[in-house]
């Protein structure tokens, strides 16, 4: 597997501007903590994006090994920098769409699992927010970074900042592996009834490639805690033994 934290930015061509539209209303947040509602809460049934066929229903037949790799003329830096600009547009996009089901009332918690709800820290506090407030404050936060040109810069006289990139890419990327792990635990009908499951499927089994690809997360963030497991864990075991994440 390739580790773009070791290797050093190689020049190229003028890059285009990142710059997708905003969503969100909050600053510059990070958000690292989650805790469980309540330790003894009930599994409940298995949910139906773990059931055929909708585990399996895809886009994309076969795995995401060559799309991943890194093109051999192209800087892993922003190789890793155009696919998390991707990869936030059309996880937004997705949103959007979803957006009347994701309400204050229908999800009052940032819920990953019927044991885990995520928090918000700000001010090294954690704060419970209701899944709209928070995906509102995940949108929010990665597309200041992706507009910050000291941080995802555009231009081939800049270069990406070594020290800081790679720890500020896997923040984006867990923040919106979170996005993803609330959808799939509570809207996944609303999904479904849209018959967009195998465009979100493929699109979650590339970000999972993809992240494995250039260790963008540890396991503990798609497994979870043992009292509060991450509901899409199960599914990355799953695509992981039927082969469309090959080799992970």
């Amino acid at each position: 597997m390739s580790n773009f934290f070791n290797r050093n930015r190689a020049g190229g061509p003028p890059r285009s501007k990142r710059s997708p539209t905003p969503t969100g209303t909050l600053g510059r947040k990070d958000s690292t903590g989650s805790e469980p509602p309540s330790p003894g809460a009930p599994s409940g049934p298995k949910p139906l994006y773990l059931s055929r066929p909708f585990a399996d229903s895809a886009l994309v037949k076969g795995n995401f090994k060559t799309i991943v790799m890194q093109p051999k003329y192209v800087d892993v830096n922003e190789w890793v920098a155009v696919n998390m600009f991707d990869f936030y547009t059309n996880l937004n996009e997705f949103y959007g769409v979803l957006t009347e089901c994701c309400t204050q009332q229908s999800c009052p918690t940032m819920s990953a699992g019927p044991t885990l709800n995520y928090t918000w820290v700000q001010d090294r506090k954690k704060v419970p927010l209701s899944a709209p407030t928070y995906i509102d404050s995940v949108m929010s936060t990665v597309q200041n970074l992706l507009d910050d040109e000291n941080v995802f810069p555009t231009k081939s006289s800049q270069s990406f900042d070594k020290d800081t990139f790679p720890a500020t890419v896997k923040q984006v990327y867990t923040q919106l592996l979170r996005v993803f792990a609330h959808l799939y635990h509570a809207h996944y009908p609303q999904i479904l009834h849209l018959r967009s499951e195998p465009h979100f499927n493929s699109m979650f089994a590339h970000f999972l490639s993809f992240g494995t690809q250039y260790h963008l997360f540890e396991e503990r963030d798609i497994r979870g805690e043992p009292n509060a497991p991450v509901g899409v864990g199960l599914l990355w075991e799953r695509w992981k033994s039927t082969g469309i994440l090959e080799g992970l």
